[in-house]
């Protein structure tokens, strides 16, 4: 489930980068009253700003939920992990004492 939410939302991030290229930026409306050749697109002078712009709002709303699921999925997963003094705690105190003497040389 997890890299399934995770392959939709990279899809997502992508998707906007698009969006966001693709859009004309604010000053490009001035060029097409002066007669530039931006009036005549496919959705009309002004129905491509209007499409893209709820499109882009639609993906970022989705981006933000993909977001907040993949973080509660990741906290709630139990990663088993235990803090250094929680492992020494558990080593049994016989297993300390199986170290061997050292030998000493008898003269």
């Amino acid at each position: 489930m997890f890299s399934i939410v995770l392959t939709i939302h990279l899809l997502v991030a992508l998707a906007i980068i698009g969006l966001v290229l693709i859009q004309q930026g604010k000053g490009a409306d001035a060029g097409a009253s002066f007669g530039g050749g931006s009036s005549q697109t496919v959705f009309g002078s002004r129905g491509s700003a209007t499409f893209l712009s709820r499109l882009t709002a639609i993906m970022a709303t989705i981006f933000f939920i993909t977001s907040i699921t993949l973080a509660y999925m990741s906290a709630s997963q139990h990663k088993g992990y235990q803090s250094v003094i929680e492992k020494t705690a558990t080593v049994p105190a016989q297993q300390q004492n199986d170290v061997p003497k050292p030998v000493v040389p008898q003269q």
